[in-house]
């Protein structure tokens, strides 16, 4: 093996792809349940969509797992997404059609409130130290953000003549 191989695997992490199978399934199941309640696609539509999306992130986790050169997985996934609906790939206005049915905000939902139940005991300990000057900051960033946004809109308004 050349040194270089040898290098890129021990940077490759070791992806476990059963673990990963598993937890895809819990996720989509409850992103059906999500899809199906929020905006109120029908359960069937739901669970085909769901499964091309699965089929989609697993192909990019079976590459990032055994692909000659290492990429993260998101990457993979995204480009097998982007590869699988292409116009001239075949059967992608099938693909395209089905991931429709899946609505965005329901998958979004559940996966920021697992990353909000998530957060590390070096992050509590780093809001603790940081105390009231953490909060400030943080309260800056939202008025900026707003402000701006309200000039953007304001701008676009005014440009548009509303």
């Amino acid at each position: 093996m050349s040194e270089n191989a040898i290098a890129m695997e021990r940077t490759r992490p070791n992806i476990d792809l059963t673990d990963h199978a598993v937890t895809l399934v819990i996720v989509c199941l409850v992103g059906l349940v999500m899809n199906t309640v929020g905006p109120a696609i029908p359960l069937a539509d739901g669970f085909v969509g769901m499964v091309v999306i699965y089929l989609i992130t697993m192909v990019g986790l079976l590459l990032t797992r055994f692909a000659p050169f290492y990429l993260p997985s998101v990457a993979w996934i995204s480009l097998v997404g982007i590869l699988a609906t292409l116009p001239w790939t075949p059967g992608s206005e099938w693909i395209v059609a089905q991931a429709k049915s899946v609505n965005f905000l329901a998958l979004a939902t559940p996966a920021l409130a697992y990353a909000g139940f998530a957060i590390a005991k070096k992050e509590i300990e780093v809001a603790k130290h940081s105390g009231w000057k953490l909060a400030l900051v943080a309260c800056l960033v939202f008025l900026g953000t707003y402000a701006g946004s309200v000039l953007v809109a304001e701008l676009i308004l005014r440009l548009q003549g509303v």
